[in-house]
């Protein structure tokens, strides 16, 4: 066997072509995905103001309807179906819902107390001090995670490494 015959991966023959595959339509869904976005915006905008001027039963019911037919619309281009294999690294705690809720309800609790704009301004600046040095707490793993993904992407073994 030649250096040159050892040198190539053992890898499924049709392997390349199902990654090129898979960019290709990622890119495609990006595109519809912010073609959607792009009109979604001004969209939801638009018929949030109409439900505010025209009462609506219940209250923003035109405004749920629209973002029903986009959620539809996200669920059929399904922009990450290619890694639906793959475990899902989302920490729950992090979402956009899951901040925006925690800060809303530090904004609720304190507004119930009688706080100023200063001690609501405080009691958010201790919420998000909270959530970063719980994020910290992750981070060694985070690390440790991103030096193994890029070993592996250098081909490096733990025992290579050494």
């Amino acid at each position: 066997m030649s250096d040159e015959e050892a040198a190539i991966p053992n890898t499924p023959p049709d392997a390349r072509w199902a990654f090129l595959r898979d960019v290709a339509v990622f890119q495609f869904k990006l595109f519809l995905n912010n073609l959607h976005n792009f009109i979604q915006i001004p969209l939801t905008l638009a018929i949030a103001a109409i439900d505010l001027v025209f009462k609506s039963d219940p209250e923003g019911a035109r405004f749920y309807k629209a973002l029903e037919y986009g959620r539809m619309i996200d669920d059929s281009i399904d922009i990450y179906s290619v890694i639906a294999h793959r475990e899902k690294s989302l920490n729950k705690d992090y979402t956009v819902d899951a901040i925006v809720t925690q800060l809303e309800g530090v904004i609720v609790a304190e507004v119930k107390k009688g706080g100023s704009a200063a001690s609501v301004k405080s009691a958010l600046d201790k919420a998000i001090d909270r959530m970063q040095s719980k994020a910290d707490e992750g981070k060694a793993h985070a690390k440790d995670a991103m030096q193994k993904a890029a070993d592996k992407m250098r081909g490096q073994t733990p025992e290579q490494k050494q």
